[in-house]
């Protein structure tokens, strides 16, 4: 059984127990409890999407910390001119494990 769920702009596929890294959700505290959006679930019984959000099954997630990523370098550079730029970033990452997937059974 397994969920596909969108966190900070990109798409997931998480099972229950799995931690994952999520750019964003800065502001979250070490502990905290998050309500993950879900876009498709699959199990035994076949694969439901939603559209784009699915009804009936949620995701519940708990902050384990944060973190920065790994840095990267971006460079601008002009031929002839001798003009160089250089400049670094590193991604704020959120360390998420998912605690529960919830299904209500449709009638």
């Amino acid at each position: 059984m397994y969920a596909v769920v969108r966190a900070g702009g990109k798409q997931y596929r998480v099972s229950e127990g799995e931690t994952i890294s999520v750019p964003g959700f800065a502001a979250t505290e070490k502990g905290s409890e998050l309500e993950l959006d879900v876009i498709g679930f699959a199990d035994d019984d076949g694969v439901r999407l939603g559209t784009p959000l699915l009804a009936g099954v949620s995701v519940t997630a708990e902050v384990t910390g944060s973190r920065k990523g790994e840095k990267i370098d971006v460079l601008r550079y002009k031929s002839k001119v001798r003009h160089r730029k250089r400049r670094g970033h590193r991604q704020l990452l959120t360390d998420i494990r998912v605690t529960k997937i919830d299904v209500t059974k449709e009638s």
